[in-house]
């Protein structure tokens, strides 16, 4: 049976949107290359990374949702939208990789009159200058023409109880504009606002702003952490005052590191001849070096910590509570915890860990032991250092039975921990 939308890639971009799609009664195929994904879905089982419960993946099968391998099912589909992971590589551009081969897939069933959405994490103009040519070369459509083709910047935030698909305005910006109406008029069946964007270099360029925000700020929090601690302020003091102000500011918090899927992106590395502007983003360089040297400083602590109390981090017991990167969510996806555990092991302390949402969990290619028991592990540990702040975690009572609890989070009683 045909589907009116095709989701590639079931990961933290696909699946959710695949899920809003179903439940406004949108028939929905969710297409993704590695059989384990699309055979732990069929199954009903939730993914690894916690996108989405056991239960949430049943309902979406029983609406009618239907997961494959199968490229033949994408040219069928009336709407696509692509969701493929593009990550930063070691030369801090987008690796596209996965973008080129899903393209080249769907190029060669592409049919008029479909429209395509790219919603993966791109630096600007790759709309344009990058798929739309693939899918030109190799279904010989004119896109503008013959199909319609659009960007829509990714704005979900894992986890979060206020704001999900239907609250969140979404922004779309198209090649003409009857590609922004078309991608638009998709949208709007599952959103309540739908932003249209002058086009699409626009709208990709919204993903950069948002995303080069956060981590610009989160440095700026970071840095405030280290001199507020080295001065004698409490810093978790000064931002519950600051953030009584009505207007002109935001409140960020600090952390053992920044983590999640979207990095900060610097235009200045953009894989398109002539088109950088030639010079870095210096406050987007600056933030990334700042968030970057947090795992370091946090090891810094732990030291100090366990000096002051007559220990050495070698042979040191040390629990680390929380490796998501989120709170309450199971993705781990750029979580500052394995460069912590990693050095600290390298130190020789004694490492175990915690999280309600990892029963396993490695750091540097090494396993880490788990605490069953939670209390009894903070018990016997030198230290615990809270990297991530659950809401099963009992503050209170952990600090009473921690020999020593650093809280990287801020999440503590006041005197209750040491804090970041």
């Amino acid at each position: 049976m045909p589907a009116d939308l095709a989701v590639i890639g079931l990961g933290h971009l696909g699946l959710p949107l695949a899920q809003a799609a179903t439940a406004a009664g949108i028939a929905t195929v969710g297409h993704d290359d590695d059989p384990a994904v699309v055979a732990e879905l069929r199954s009903g089982r939730s993914p690894a990374d916690g996108t989405l419960t056991a239960a949430e993946v049943r309902r979406m099968i029983s609406a009618g949702f239907r997961a494959t391998t199968e490229p033949s099912e994408l040219g069928r589909a009336r709407t696509v939208v692509v969701c493929v992971p593009a990550p930063l590589g070691e030369d801090h551009a987008p690796d596209l990789r996965a973008l080129e081969a899903t393209a080249r897939v769907l190029a060669a069933g592409l049919r008029p009159r479909t429209t395509v959405i790219l919603e993966s994490t791109v630096h600007p103009g790759a709309t344009e200058d990058f798929l739309q040519p693939l899918l030109e070369e190799g279904s010989g459509l004119r896109a503008g023409r013959d199909f319609h083709l659009a960007y829509s910047p990714s704005r979900l935030d894992p986890g979060n109880r206020s704001y999900g698909y239907g609250n969140t305005p979404k922004v779309v910006g198209g090649l003409t504009p009857a590609c922004t109406e078309a991608a638009a008029a998709f949208y709007g069946r599952l959103t309540e606002r739908v932003v249209r964007a002058r086009g699409p270099r626009e709208a990709e360029t919204v993903k950069l702003l948002e995303t080069n925000y956060r981590h610009v700020n989160i440095a700026l929090a970071n840095e405030m952490a280290v001199f507020c601690h080295d001065t004698g302020v409490d810093l978790w003091d000064v931002i519950r005052c600051a953030e009584t102000k009505p207007f002109g500011f935001q409140a960020f918090r600090p952390g053992p590191g920044v983590g999640g899927h979207a990095a900060p992106l610097d235009p200045n590395y953009l894989p398109r001849q002539g088109r950088s502007p030639g010079y870095p983003l210096r406050m987007v360089e600056l933030a990334q070096e700042v968030n970057g040297r947090m795992p370091r400083y946090i090891i810094q602590r732990c030291t100090t910590l366990l000096n002051e109390h007559g220990k050495s981090a070698r042979g040191a017991r040390i629990l680390l509570l929380g490796v998501t990167y989120k709170p309450d969510h199971a993705d781990q996806e750029g979580s500052p915890a394995p460069e912590i555990a990693s050095r600290l092991i390298d130190m020789g302390a004694q490492l175990s860990f915690h999280d309600p949402y990892a029963h396993q969990w490695r750091a540097g290619g090494r396993p880490v032991p788990r605490a069953d028991s939670l209390y009894e592990a903070a018990a016997e540990a030198d230290l615990t250092v809270l990297l991530q702040h659950h809401r099963t975690y009992d503050l209170q009572g952990l600090a009473v039975k921690a020999q020593l609890l650093l809280d990287t989070r801020g999440a503590s009683p006041a005197g209750a921990a040491h804090r970041l």
